[in-house]
Protein backbone atom coordinates (compact mmCIF):
# COMPACT_ATOMS: atom_id res chain seq x y z
CA UNK A 1 0.00 0.00 0.00
CA UNK A 2 1.51 3.33 -0.98
CA UNK A 3 0.46 6.81 0.45
CA UNK A 4 0.80 9.91 -0.35
CA UNK A 5 0.30 13.51 0.41
CA UNK A 6 -0.64 17.13 -1.22
CA UNK A 7 -2.00 20.12 0.56
CA UNK A 8 -5.68 21.58 0.01
CA UNK A 9 -6.17 25.77 0.84
CA UNK A 10 -9.01 26.64 3.43
CA UNK A 11 -10.28 30.04 4.49
CA UNK A 12 -8.35 28.13 8.08
CA UNK A 13 -5.23 28.26 6.16
CA UNK A 14 -4.32 24.70 4.35
CA UNK A 15 -5.43 21.22 5.18
CA UNK A 16 -3.56 17.86 4.95
CA UNK A 17 -4.84 15.72 2.15
CA UNK A 18 -3.49 12.33 2.35
CA UNK A 19 -4.24 9.36 0.07
CA UNK A 20 -3.94 5.79 -0.18
CA UNK A 21 -4.30 3.51 -2.91
CA UNK A 22 -8.26 3.03 -1.80
CA UNK A 23 -8.93 6.81 -1.43
CA UNK A 24 -8.78 9.58 0.78
CA UNK A 25 -7.41 8.46 4.47
CA UNK A 26 -6.97 11.56 6.10
CA UNK A 27 -7.74 15.29 5.65
CA UNK A 28 -6.65 17.48 8.54
CA UNK A 29 -6.73 21.18 9.24
CA UNK A 30 -3.29 21.92 11.26
CA UNK A 31 -4.11 23.27 14.35
CA UNK A 32 -0.42 25.11 13.00
CA UNK A 33 0.30 27.62 10.39
CA UNK A 34 2.33 25.01 8.50
CA UNK A 35 0.90 21.95 8.06
CA UNK A 36 3.65 20.38 6.15
CA UNK A 37 5.38 20.87 9.92
CA UNK A 38 7.07 17.22 10.77
CA UNK A 39 5.12 16.33 13.83
CA UNK A 40 1.84 16.13 11.49
CA UNK A 41 3.33 14.25 9.21
CA UNK A 42 5.24 12.45 12.00
CA UNK A 43 1.78 11.50 13.53
CA UNK A 44 0.19 10.29 10.00
CA UNK A 45 2.81 8.43 8.44
CA UNK A 46 2.36 6.74 12.99
CA UNK A 47 -1.02 5.74 12.05
CA UNK A 48 -0.31 4.68 8.63
CA UNK A 49 2.47 2.79 9.37
CA UNK A 50 3.87 4.33 6.53
CA UNK A 51 5.38 7.56 5.26
CA UNK A 52 3.55 9.08 2.64
CA UNK A 53 5.14 10.49 -0.09
CA UNK A 54 4.42 13.90 -1.32
CA UNK A 55 2.16 13.91 -4.67
CA UNK A 56 1.49 17.69 -5.87
CA UNK A 57 -1.41 17.56 -7.46
CA UNK A 58 -3.26 14.60 -5.56
CA UNK A 59 -5.40 17.30 -3.89
CA UNK A 60 -6.58 18.80 -6.60
CA UNK A 61 -10.15 17.06 -7.07
CA UNK A 62 -10.72 18.04 -3.45
CA UNK A 63 -9.65 21.48 -3.79
CA UNK A 64 -11.87 22.09 -6.80
CA UNK A 65 -14.67 20.95 -4.60
CA UNK A 66 -14.05 22.78 -1.82
CA UNK A 67 -13.57 25.68 -3.73
CA UNK A 68 -17.44 24.80 -4.29
CA UNK A 69 -18.44 24.43 -0.95
CA UNK A 70 -16.81 27.84 0.14
CA UNK A 71 -18.28 29.70 -2.73
CA UNK A 72 -21.39 28.34 -1.08
CA UNK A 73 -22.50 25.13 -3.79
CA UNK A 74 -24.26 22.20 -1.32
CA UNK A 75 -21.39 19.73 -1.76
CA UNK A 76 -21.93 16.26 -0.91
CA UNK A 77 -17.76 15.09 -0.43
CA UNK A 78 -18.60 11.44 -0.51
CA UNK A 79 -20.55 11.66 -3.14
CA UNK A 80 -17.23 13.09 -5.34
CA UNK A 81 -14.19 11.35 -3.24
CA UNK A 82 -13.99 8.11 -1.96
CA UNK A 83 -13.08 8.07 1.70
CA UNK A 84 -10.34 5.24 2.90
CA UNK A 85 -11.71 4.91 6.81
CA UNK A 86 -8.93 2.84 7.70
CA UNK A 87 -7.73 4.97 10.22
CA UNK A 88 -11.54 4.63 12.24
CA UNK A 89 -13.89 2.12 13.46
CA UNK A 90 -16.43 0.74 15.75
CA UNK A 91 -18.73 2.92 16.50
CA UNK A 92 -16.87 6.11 15.63
CA UNK A 93 -16.91 5.17 12.44
CA UNK A 94 -20.08 4.16 12.37
CA UNK A 95 -21.11 7.52 13.88
CA UNK A 96 -19.27 9.52 11.33
CA UNK A 97 -20.46 7.53 8.36
CA UNK A 98 -24.13 8.32 9.65
CA UNK A 99 -23.22 12.31 9.79
CA UNK A 100 -22.29 12.05 6.54
CA UNK A 101 -25.75 11.65 5.15
CA UNK A 102 -26.80 15.02 7.09
CA UNK A 103 -27.59 17.31 4.31
CA UNK A 104 -26.19 20.90 3.40
CA UNK A 105 -28.00 23.49 5.97
CA UNK A 106 -29.45 20.98 8.38
CA UNK A 107 -27.96 19.35 11.68
CA UNK A 108 -28.48 16.81 14.26
CA UNK A 109 -28.09 16.86 17.97
CA UNK A 110 -25.54 14.38 19.13
CA UNK A 111 -27.99 12.18 20.80
CA UNK A 112 -30.06 11.73 17.25
CA UNK A 113 -26.83 10.72 15.66
CA UNK A 114 -26.46 8.39 18.51
CA UNK A 115 -30.00 6.72 17.71
CA UNK A 116 -29.56 6.52 13.83
CA UNK A 117 -26.15 5.03 14.23
CA UNK A 118 -28.18 2.30 16.42
CA UNK A 119 -26.38 2.95 19.63
CA UNK A 120 -29.36 5.21 21.39
CA UNK A 121 -27.76 7.07 24.57
CA UNK A 122 -23.75 7.28 23.49
CA UNK A 123 -24.19 10.77 22.19
CA UNK A 124 -20.97 11.49 24.43
CA UNK A 125 -19.03 8.35 21.90
CA UNK A 126 -20.66 10.62 18.81
CA UNK A 127 -18.82 13.55 20.25
CA UNK A 128 -15.65 11.39 21.06
CA UNK A 129 -16.08 10.18 17.20
CA UNK A 130 -16.75 14.46 16.10
CA UNK A 131 -13.44 14.90 18.18
CA UNK A 132 -11.77 12.23 16.34
CA UNK A 133 -12.65 12.44 12.51
CA UNK A 134 -10.13 12.14 10.08
CA UNK A 135 -11.91 13.52 7.42
CA UNK A 136 -12.31 17.52 8.92
CA UNK A 137 -15.02 18.79 6.58
CA UNK A 138 -15.60 15.98 4.50
CA UNK A 139 -17.21 14.04 6.83
CA UNK A 140 -19.60 16.98 8.28
CA UNK A 141 -19.14 16.69 11.91
CA UNK A 142 -19.77 20.77 11.85
CA UNK A 143 -23.06 19.79 11.45
CA UNK A 144 -23.74 18.04 14.71
CA UNK A 145 -24.87 20.04 17.55
CA UNK A 146 -25.61 20.17 21.00
CA UNK A 147 -29.55 19.00 22.33
CA UNK A 148 -30.31 22.29 22.94
CA UNK A 149 -29.30 24.04 19.52
CA UNK A 150 -26.25 25.86 20.30
CA UNK A 151 -23.31 24.79 18.25
CA UNK A 152 -20.51 23.65 20.53
CA UNK A 153 -17.13 23.30 19.77
CA UNK A 154 -15.27 22.06 16.89
CA UNK A 155 -11.68 20.43 18.06
CA UNK A 156 -10.28 23.92 19.70
CA UNK A 157 -11.50 26.19 16.93
CA UNK A 158 -15.69 26.79 17.47
CA UNK A 159 -15.40 29.62 15.58
CA UNK A 160 -14.45 27.60 12.75
CA UNK A 161 -17.49 25.13 13.28
CA UNK A 162 -19.45 28.56 13.26
CA UNK A 163 -18.04 29.57 10.23
CA UNK A 164 -19.10 26.54 8.67
CA UNK A 165 -22.84 26.52 10.17
CA UNK A 166 -23.19 30.22 8.68
CA UNK A 167 -21.78 29.08 5.58
CA UNK A 168 -24.71 26.50 5.04
CA UNK A 169 -27.57 28.60 6.36
CA UNK A 170 -27.04 31.19 3.78
CA UNK A 171 -27.88 29.12 0.82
Amino acid sequence: MTFRYDFAPTPFGDALAVFSDEGLVRFDLSESDDPSVPWLLEDVAAQLQALPAPDPGAADEVTALLDEYFDGSPVRFHDHITLDWRLIGGFARTALQTISTIEWGETMSYGEVAVLAGRPGAARAVGTACRLTPFSIIVPVHRVVRSDGTAGQYGAHPERKRFLLDLESHR
